[in-house]
């Protein structure tokens, strides 16, 4: 399966590395926090030369209980950081990572961004999905139970993995029926869900192939790993690398990361132990 990135098609049959680069000042994880334009570019520099396919953007914190960064600050910090990588780095895929339509439009419209990555799935911004529809650029819809301030307060679900699908099929549905082809989906691990939650969402991962689209995960560094390991975050980059393993096992196409090269080489290992492996083989 293909995506298209302004007229260059992307083939996600093949796991593709996301490095993930903050303009934030709380994001949970410290090592991920870029704090100029000068660190920036370094930062993306280093992705790119280990290995990553798509650099994520963002300029506000989601991490559970994080407080909203006003729209403009958000904007100008992620247009920054967008238009300086383009710059210096013009080959480079660029996701921004925000949930606010007005942010996305100006990432993607003037700043270069390729890529619009919304952990809410266009539930936090009705401006969301109309957008997607008229730039009709690659859209990443991230599944999330509630809101960064209040989904980790007693997440329920009747069966995480039917309800989550169900909650994708309307929206792809609406997508598909205003010509949007180009979608990821990412069931959302530690966004309003429990540590079994996650955990049977990651055991179950192959049931999303039933939605024919690339899944991206996100576990790098999380408390689903360094909770249950009863380390720091600093300390799960191991942990990582063992859940991205078995997600690769159970379809994924993209891995989104702290620590490119460590992930680089996860997928490498993957493709020598399964060389015939497609995300969309039922047969694994």
């Amino acid at each position: 399966m293909f995506i298209n990135i302004r007229g260059r098609l992307i083939d996600l049959d093949h796991p593709r590395v996301m490095g993930i680069i903050n303009v934030t000042a709380d994001s949970f994880y410290e090592g991920s926090r870029y704090g100029s334009i000068s660190e920036v570019l370094i930062a993306a520099g280093k992705m790119l030369s280990e290995g990553a396919d798509i650099l994520d953007v963002g300029g506000c914190s989601t991490r559970p209980g994080a407080l909203e960064v006003p729209e403009e600050e958000e904007k100008k910090k992620v247009c920054d950081a967008v238009e300086a990588i383009r710059s210096h780095f013009p080959d480079a895929v660029i996701s921004v990572d925000t949930w606010r339509a007005g942010v996305a439009e100006s990432a993607v419209g003037s700043a270069g961004a390729d890529i619009i990555n919304d952990i809410s799935g266009g539930e936090m911004d009705n401006g969301m999905f109309p957008l997607i529809e008229r730039l009709n650029v690659p859209y990443i819809m991230m599944h999330m139970q509630g809101t960064p301030q209040t989904m980790q307060i007693k997440p329920h679900y009747e069966n995480v993995v039917s309800d989550i699908l169900s909650w994708f099929g309307t929206r792809i549905a609406r997508l598909h029926q205003e010509g949007v082809k180009d979608i990821i989906i990412d069931p959302g691990f530690g966004f309003g869900k429990s540590m079994e939650n996650n955990f049977e969402l990651l055991r179950r991962l192959d049931e999303f192939r039933i939605a024919a689209l690339p899944v991206l995960v996100g576990f790098s560094r999380k408390s689903m790993i360094w909770k249950t390991l009863d380390i720091s975050p600093a300390e799960a980059l191991t942990g990582t690398a063992a859940l991205n393993m078995t997600a690769l096992m159970k379809g994924a196409s993209l891995l989104r990361v702290h620590d490119v090269k460590e992930a680089r080489q996860v997928v490498t290992l993957f493709e020598k132990i399964y060389p015939q492996f497609t995300p969309f083989d039922h047969n694994y």
